[in-house]
């Protein structure tokens, strides 16, 4: 559980995961798809869901992992359980019957980084550490109907005629989205990092299956300014480039020995492994978080956990290598030839690039193009306004939009 909490800053570094990896329908919540692929481009893949064992390792891993152990423990830390009734994170699904409520911020709160409007929220919904717990009280429901996730920060309810809400952060997710940085740059959420919580919680009946599709969420004490993607947000007070942004991704190296684990903690490991966890708030070293044993009773094996999870040190973990997005050639944009060719700054160990050009700025429902380099001649385009995007092959975010303007016989 986190304590130390964010401050706003306009200082963000964008950066994207290389390689074509791998997309599945997995998790589910009341029918729900959490963040799946987008239907009309294969190639995009959810980071939460995203396999990252092939991907190269970070430069600075040995150094980021060295600070995060030289200021706190050093071993994975399971933070669920089923002994303690406010361990863990708990949530609750509703549908659309579930009254719309008044959401109020706290005087020190954040509304203007806040999704504002009524929020279908219970007025029994739980709370993290409980109704009297003074750490980050979040509080977190899924309209199973919308497939609509909403997550409050320093969550109080107000016994009073409208049910109404005392917060300091509220946000909307779009579970139905391919996009999981809904968050303007620069803006938290309900966790520093400006990501959501729930996709990256452990949760008690995917782990008793044995196979978790899922990167999870986790903690450390020191962090620096600045945040990678899919993160939008980082905490003030450390420059230093030897400890770890927010939003950094983690795995567990693949030659870690798991022939001594079973059970629920050999399918967080495996997953580790696959899919990693990102760094999403300040708080105690390598802490993972997991639903609350009230979201599915006694089902959490505490024993199994502490004797295998809770054993993995820190320097089992390797952190994944990030890059830049493409730069878009923008010296030219008036053509008049209805083949132009287009050209961007190249990317180290990208496999290939993929575009999209479109009259629509939203580029919707436009085809994902393939080029084997940083140059693509386009097919024949009538006269007219167009917008185009480029990403290495497989990432999950565009780079900037530049437009082009085709003016042909």
């Amino acid at each position: 559980m986190a304590h130390m909490r964010k401050i706003p800053l306009t200082i963000f570094i964008v950066v994207l995961f290389l390689p074509v990896l791998v997309a599945h329908a997995d998790p589910l919540i009341g029918g729900c798809q959490v963040f799946p692929a987008n239907v009309s481009d294969p190639a995009s893949i959810n980071p939460w869901n995203m396999d990252v064992s092939a991907l190269p390792v970070d430069p600075m891993s040995a150094t980021y992992i060295a600070n995060i152990n030289a200021h706190g423990g050093d071993t994975v830390h399971a933070d669920f359980d089923s002994s303690e009734p406010n361990d863990g994170i708990p949530y609750v699904t509703v549908t659309n019957a579930q009254p719309l409520v008044t959401i109020n911020f706290d005087p020190v709160g954040y509304p203007d980084e806040s999704d504002l409007g009524d929020y279908p929220i219970p007025p029994n919904a739980p709370v993290e550490g409980g109704n009297n717990s003074d750490g980050d009280r979040h509080v977190i429901v899924i309209n199973t109907d919308t497939c609509t996730l909403y997550e409050l920060y320093n969550a109080h309810y107000e016994n009073n005629a409208a049910h109404s809400w005392t917060v300091f952060e509220s946000v909307i997710w779009d579970l139905n989205s391919p996009i999981v940085q809904q968050r303007p740059l620069g803006w938290t959420s309900a966790d520093a990092a400006g990501l959501p919580i729930f996709p990256g919680l452990a949760r008690c009946d995917e782990a008793e299956s044995g196979t978790i599709k899922h990167a999870f969420r986790f903690t450390v004490n020191e962090t620096r300014e600045a945040y990678v993607y899919p993160a939008s947000h980082d905490t003030r007070g450390n420059t230093d480039p030897g400890y770890p942004p927010m939003g950094l991704r983690f795995r567990l190296k693949g030659n870690y020995d798991l022939s001594g684990f079973s059970g629920q903690s050999l399918a967080i490991a495996k997953a580790l492994k696959k899919y990693g966890m990102m760094l999403a708030d300040n708080g105690s070293n390598w802490y993972i978080s997991g639903e609350a044993n009230s979201n599915n009773p006694g089902c959490w094996d505490d024993q199994n956990h502490h004797d295998q999870l809770d054993k993995i040190p820190g320097t089992a973990f390797e952190v994944v290598s990030i890059i830049s997005a493409p730069t878009l050639a923008a010296s030219k944009n008036y053509y008049l030839t209805s083949t132009p060719t287009l050209t961007w700054t190249s990317i180290t160990s990208a496999t290939g690039y993929n575009l999209q050009i479109s009259h629509s700025s939203s580029f919707a429902g436009a085809s994902v193009l393939n080029a084997a380099t940083t140059r693509f001649t386009t097919s024949t385009l009538d006269s007219g306004i167009y917008y185009w995007h480029v990403r290495a092959a497989g990432t999950t975010t565009w780079s900037a939009t530049e437009t082009i303007i085709i003016h042909a016989p």
